[in-house]
């Protein structure tokens, strides 16, 4: 009977399918305005516990926003809302201190994404695959709820600028440059609130106006 030669090193079989993982949607809230911090908020939904309605934050009312800022917070396997400092901002330049922003949502999720995908053209430097999607924020239903936490965790914020300085209406233009907003520059100067590397509040500290 012949002998049979086997081969010293087995075969491996190798499995051409990508392995499904938790995906994270990112989206930011606050480069705009002239004061308080830049936000981002960094979501993971739940597909057992579906969210009805999840859009970007800017077409939503408030009153929808607040409800859903709750249900996502109560249905999503996690989420984390981070933000940049004032003086970050004006460190690092505001498109820094968004990334960096982003960056600390992301790292401070109780779960690792698989995969994250982020709204607008650039990225957070991450250690996860990721992907900037524009639009996304009206296209990605991880991105929508991102941008909802985001956007309700920013307009908190003002609401607490507004009662720390009432002469600046922060609860209604919510810092962005709106004539009331330059208008109360220009008479009052600037808080510690505001964001000295954007023009408007140069322009006040260059006439004067306090910090």
């Amino acid at each position: 009977m012949p002998s049979r030669k086997f081969s010293a090193k087995p075969e491996q079989i190798t499995l051409s399918f990508d392995t499904p993982g938790l995906l994270a949607g990112v989206d930011e809230a606050g480069r705009g305005p002239l004061a308080g911090p830049v936000v981002a908020a960094a979501v993971i939904l739940d597909d057992l516990h579906p969210i009805e309605g999840l859009a970007d934050s800017k077409v939503l009312s408030a009153k929808r926003r607040e409800r859903l800022f709750d249900e996502i917070r109560a249905k999503a396997l996690c989420f984390k809302i981070a933000e940049a400092s004032v003086e970050e901002i004006d460190s690092l330049n505001i498109l820094h201190a968004t990334m960096l922003a982003m960056k600390r949502a992301v790292e401070g999720l109780r779960l690792m994404p698989h995969r994250v995908l982020v709204d607008g053209n650039r990225l957070p430097a991450i250690r996860v695959p990721a992907e900037a999607i524009v639009k996304g924020d009206a296209k990605v239903p991880a991105i929508s709820a991102a941008s909802i936490l985001a956007k309700v965790h920013r307009d908190h914020l003002c609401a607490e600028m507004h009662r720390a300085y009432p002469d600046y209406g922060f609860a209604g233009h919510k810092g962005y440059p709106t004539p009331e907003h330059l208008a109360a520059l220009r008479a009052h100067g600037a808080t510690p609130l505001h964001r000295q590397s954007f023009g408007p509040v140069r322009e006040a500290l260059a006439t004067g106006g306090h910090l």
